[in-house]
């Protein structure tokens, strides 16, 4: 279920990635912004991702860095939810060793495959960064290979944030069970939105 779930969210964020780049092209004929600025295109952008206010409060910040530049874009937002999720394992790790929550197993359980799949996600979001950074020109096949490669880890990454938060289903409602998952919560909104700048940029760059 969790997989036609995925595969559906893949298909309508595609669609709105090809409605998205359309309009942005619209906007920005031929590369020329006229009175707009880089504030502007970021928030048009953003219209392609799940949560596109996260996305652009998030990501405004680096219009100089970005100007209007996808590719710029989408490191940029792998970069913010590399941080997030960093911070939120660095948190995970720590509740994780300092109580034992009245001796639930489950609890402890959790915390623990919480922060190995948050550790997972870290890594496969540093590798899609690292790819981003080495990308060649768009439109040969190597860049498919690497864009491939960034999708394919980025993905991979909010499966593993997924898989934190599920397992807290069996554990007893309380702060520690509602504190964590809106944490994570939180960093798969920003895992996400990345993905979908990814996916933008990758279709642009086919063309």
């Amino acid at each position: 279920m969790r997989t036609q779930n995925r595969g559906l969210h893949l298909l309508a964020t595609f669609l709105i990635c090809l409605k998205t780049i359309a309009a942005v092209d619209s906007y920005y004929p031929d590369g020329d912004s006229g009175s707009t600025n880089a504030t502007d295109y970021i928030r048009s952008s953003c219209g392609a991702t799940l949560y596109p206010e996260l996305c652009y409060t998030s990501l405004a910040g680096y219009a100089s860095a970005v100007q209007k530049d996808p590719a710029r874009l989408a490191r940029v937002a792998i970069g913010v939810s590399l941080s997030k999720a960093r911070r939120v394992a660095a948190y995970v790790s720590n509740i994780s060793r300092q109580a034992d929550y009245g001796g639930d197993q489950r609890a402890t359980a959790a915390l623990h495959d919480c922060f190995s799949n948050l550790g997972d996600a870290v890594e496969e979001i540093r590798g899609s960064l690292k790819q981003m950074r080495q990308l060649v020109p768009a439109g040969s096949e190597e860049f498919r290979f690497q864009m491939s490669n960034v999708q394919t880890w980025m993905s991979a990454a909010l499966t593993d944030e997924d898989t934190c938060t599920d397992g807290f289903e069996d554990v007893s409602d309380g702060p520690m069970k509602s504190d964590v998952c809106d944490r994570v919560g939180r960093v798969k909104k920003f895992t996400s939105n990345a993905l979908a700048l990814v996916n933008c940029y990758a279709q642009t760059g086919m063309r």
